[in-house]
């Protein structure tokens, strides 16, 4: 059987899933067996789609449920107490300045499970993420993006 990929994850981004993986356990699949039931009490399985519904609810935790167990299996934490200021790495928070639009923007490096662009949380697997690590403050880095080259300036590391 083939290794699995490691999930790479900050100590936050660890904690939101252990949150939510408690939250599936404890509070959803509660709530959703309650649905079932109340579905059953209502006669005819068969043409009844409050049951359907339910069950196909409970099917989603479930998966969601496998999926972060497996995660969690294969997980490796980044310590942000040991983060180099000096390279760009995972965890690092780095702050560039957009060529294009000249302007500077924030983002964190974090592994794929994290990601969340819109949040300013890039993954390390992106374009710009391989682009940026390894680089320092004053390195200029060049991006392939579907656009076109886009040019970033590293103004810091955190």
């Amino acid at each position: 059987m083939a290794e699995e990929k490691k999930i790479i994850l900050t100590s936050e981004g660890l904690k939101k899933l252990e949150d939510e993986l408690e939250n599936l356990k404890v509070v959803r699949r509660a709530e959703v067996a309650v649905k079932i039931k109340e579905a059953r009490s209502q006669g005819d399985l068969s043409e009844n789609a409050e049951y359907d519904a339910a069950k196909e609810e409970q099917a989603e935790i479930e998966s969601r449920i496998v999926t972060i167990e497996k995660m969690l299996r294969n997980v490796e934490v980044i310590e942000e107490n040991e983060l180099n200021n000096n390279k760009i790495n995972l965890g690092n928070k780095i702050k560039l300045y957009d060529e294009e639009f000249e302007e500077e923007v924030v983002y964190t490096l974090v592994g794929s499970a994290e990601a969340d662009p819109q949040a300013g949380r890039i993954s390390n697997e992106s374009p710009l993420g391989v682009a940026l690590i390894g680089h320092g403050v004053n390195d200029e880095i060049e991006v392939e993006a579907p656009d076109g080259i886009v040019k970033y300036k590293v103004l810091e590391i955190q």
